[in-house]
């Protein structure tokens, strides 16, 4: 996503001024700086019309057979659940739009039929280069979406959405997670090492990912699915049944060979983006208006992530909203090895304080740690959740002597030290932390440690200098909801004397502040994505010269910018 650019004040200005029609050129001329054409010019084209597209017996899908390149000249029409066969690769051209197509309703009725939900399913050995630009991403939207920027952003799980199914490793045992059940059991095994896609209603090969270990397979951590960089995710999200959903992005034992940068995930009816087990890595990714968890990651899932921005939507009854990252480490509380060990930096998520669970909601913190999770946060801003970091210390139905809570604490802990929360700062949050949900459960101890020892900070309110979390929608169902939204860059930046750096490991990327946002630097969320058409964040701004946001800077913008010369900016 693009960075924003420095400006004139006077240029500022006269772009401020169009804010009401930049909208609506941003989504209808998507991709006009790598000459394609509008979007509404563009033709439709099914997936399922390809050449080589093949029937899958006994689902609602079927394979691309042949590799294949989409070109921005068309709308793409995801129309079933269409899968990228192994060994081929399918290549979206920067400025493309896929469209997802609703599921048919169930048999007399008017509600579609989840397990026929559409989406983009990436197979294990397949690739999937959706190479994109700053000024030409590739979006992934709902049919219905006109892309004109009136899409109300409350039409959340039109669509499945994107899965990628690699090799890397998960902790999956058939005995502990199995056999194969559809819904939200949690029995996704069909063999050591291998699962299938929570969400899905069979247990074709095509829906599997991971290694079958008692079959001779071996786990690739350096699995290569291909490359998502400037890619937009809006409307997906799919529920098969409470437990059991699509997400707008569903990476499975997908490997660090992967390239994700860059991403937007917007109004996903399940998590933005899900990790089931695998080792890929990804930095500059926003999600916004999800239903379900910003990060959810399980099953041994040991990437890095760094430069990661998430922003939750109003706190009505009507509205589900859990946790920043949800922290598991296996499915089922089975023990299983290896624990996910995951390692985050440079994190900005702010919820919405809600504190009534619903639906399948029931954490409501920043860091909700359970199930033997590990795993690494550092440096990173959290604000406006009910609780900021929660540790499961309680055992429940696990076997054991261990959860969460005692891979953490130092005192009264097991010795292990694999989750580690340190340097970070909690804004706003009711309780900055909780162990069972329960502040009154936070021993002494728990305290020093959080506190002292890891250097975490607790800010009241909405009070830390050049932030703002507070936001206000007037109404979901409108597509640019603001009348007031967050600033999301402390200002000055907030120190990390002391704290752990990024290690030089040739991903992580040097930063000596807290947060996704450096106070002296730029705002890297792109001028072209989805939140910048809603007004999301504050500091984000359009191409200066580019006034008219169409693209391109040419004789409009001077046009609308003649008049505008010589007059008072105050």
């Amino acid at each position: 996503m693009k960075t924003k650019k420095q400006f004139s004040k006077l240029v500022a200005t006269a772009t401020l001024a169009l804010a009401a029609i930049a909208p609506s050129f941003g989504q209808i001329n998507l991709g006009a700086a790598c000459g394609c054409p509008s979007v509404a010019s563009r033709p439709t084209v099914l997936l399922s019309s390809l050449p080589g597209f093949t029937a899958i017996a006994g689902t609602y899908g079927g394979e691309l057979t042949q590799s294949l390149t989409l070109t921005c000249d068309k709308t793409y029409i995801i129309d079933q659940k269409i899968y990228v066969q192994t060994g081929k690769t399918l290549t979206i051209n920067p400025g493309t739009v896929l469209k997802g197509r609703v599921a048919p309703f169930l048999s007399g009725t008017t509600t579609p039929d989840p397990a026929k939900a559409s989406a983009l399913v990436i197979e294990r050995g397949a690739k999937l280069m959706a190479d994109g630009t700053a000024d030409c991403q590739i979006v992934y939207t709902a049919e219905a979406d006109p892309l004109d920027g009136t899409f109300p952003i409350a039409n959340k799980g039109q669509w499945g959405g994107v899965v990628v199914l690699g090799k890397a490793t998960n902790n999956l045992t058939l005995a502990a997670n199995g056999p194969f059940v559809p819904g939200g059991s949690g029995k996704l095994a069909v063999a050591d090492g291998v699962g299938t896609m929570e969400g899905f209603a069979t247990s074709n090969v095509q829906d599997q990912y991971g290694a079958n270990l008692t079959g001779g397979e071996s786990f690739d951590d350096n699995d290569n699915s291909g490359i998502m960089r400037y890619n937009s995710f809006r409307f997906a999200g799919a529920i098969l049944t409470v437990g059991a959903e699509l997400n707008a992005l569903s990476l499975c034992s997908v490997g660090r060979g992967t390239t994700i940068e860059h991403c937007e995930f917007i109004s996903s009816a399940d998590d933005n983006i899900e990790f089931f087990g695998g080792t890929v890595n990804l930095r500059y990714c926003a999600g916004l208006y999800g239903n379900d968890d910003m990060y959810d990651f399980d099953l041994s899932y040991s990437g890095h992530g760094q430069f990661l921005f998430g922003l939750k939507t109003d706190n009505t009854a009507s509205v589900d909203a859990d946790n920043g990252f949800e922290c598991d480490s296996d499915d089922n509380k089975s023990n299983n090895l290896p624990y996910a060990k995951p390692v985050w930096y440079n994190v900005t998520l702010i919820g919405n304080n809600k504190t009534t669970f619903t639906s399948d909601n029931s954490g409501l913190a920043a860091i909700e740690a359970k199930e033997l999770t590990g795993g690494e946060f550092y440096n990173s801003v959290f604000a406006n959740f009910d609780k900021g970091f929660n540790v499961i210390k309680a055992m429940g139905t696990r076997t054991g002597s261990s959860e969460a809570y005692h891979n953490w604490a130092t005192t009264g802990g097991n010795g292990s030290s694999i989750l580690k929360v340190k340097c970070n700062t909690f804004v706003g949050c009711t309780n900055p932390i909780t162990v069972d949900k329960l502040a009154s459960s936070v021993l002494t101890t728990d305290n020093t440690q959080f506190y002292t020892t890891d250097m975490n900070v607790a800010v009241t309110g909405n009070t830390l200098p050049g932030f703002d979390y507070t936001f206000t929608i007037n109404n979901n169902g409108s597509a640019t909801p603001y009348s007031h939204n967050v600033d999301a860059i402390p200002n000055p930046s907030l120190s990390v004397a002391g704290c752990p750096v990024p290690p030089v490991d040739g991903f992580f990327r040097p930063a000596n502040y807290r947060g996704a946002f450096a106070s002296t630097g730029e705002n890297w969320l792109s001028d072209w994505s989805y939140a910048a058409v809603l007004g999301a964040t504050k500091g984000l701004v359009a191409c200066p010269t580019d006034i008219n946001g169409d693209g391109v800077t040419d004789v409009n913008d001077f046009l609308i910018f003649a008049p505008a010369f010589g007059t008072s900016c105050n």
